[in-house]
């Protein structure tokens, strides 16, 4: 098997991707950006904003997560989200939406600190994608 390991990403609706070839992943972890590597640490994080980057025997895939929560553990990295798209698959009119929502969301004037910084998160991430 070499240097891979088994991802599984699950949101509401369904399994959204599952792949067992996976060499590494980077996520969006509130301590910062996070690589996951075979044999990595076991580990349990929240994920804030953000780009998750999967590496594997098949090339690079990128996708847009809002929140959600990973663990790794005897090299299975599960990722739980409430909303999770690919990169490739946003359209420019969808991310303008999602960008004027953020905007409107960090604008308000009674919005608390915590909300604030992941509406913060969201519009430099959004940006970075357009």
């Amino acid at each position: 098997m070499g240097e891979e390991f088994k991802l599984e990403v699950v949101n509401p609706e369904k399994s959204f991707l599952s792949k067992e070839d996976v060499t590494e992943v980077v996520i969006p972890a509130f301590e910062g950006e996070m690589g996951i590597l075979k044999d990595h640490i076991p580990i349990i994080s929240f994920l804030k904003p953000g780009i998750i980057q999967v590496y594997s025997k098949t090339g690079e895939e990128k996708y847009y997560v809002e929140d959600g929560i990973i663990e790794f553990k005897n090299n299975n990295l599960s990722i739980l989200t409430s909303s999770i798209l690919n990169i490739k698959d946003i359209e420019k009119n969808q991310i303008d939406e999602m960008l004027r929502q953020a905007e409107v969301e960090t604008n308000k004037d009674n919005v608390n600190d915590q909300d604030k910084f992941l509406s913060d998160q969201k519009i430099e991430v959004l940006k970075s994608i357009n």
